[in-house]
């Protein structure tokens, strides 16, 4: 889950409540999703970014969790 708020600087926020998993579990998804992010962040536009980690996420694979990132930065009009 992604929540944007339109700002001047750049912020982003990383969270995993325990319904994800264990300390590891949540920590795993944290790291993959701040990799995906620093990846793709030259494109976005200035804003605040609240990542929120949810149980489904420890069942994807790394390209299908990208995609289904970009996929929502596209629907909320984050893009340069």
């Amino acid at each position: 889950m992604v929540f944007y708020k339109i700002s001047d600087e750049k912020k982003v926020g990383f969270t995993a409540g325990k319904k994800v998993g264990n300390a590891v579990l949540r920590n795993r998804a944290k790291r993959r999703l701040r990799a995906i992010f620093a990846q793709i962040e030259q494109k976005l536009k200035d804003g605040i970014y609240v990542f929120v980690a949810k149980e489904g996420l420890k069942n994807m694979d790394y390209k299908q969790l990208k995609s289904s990132l970009l996929w929502s930065f596209k629907r909320l009009e984050c893009f340069k």
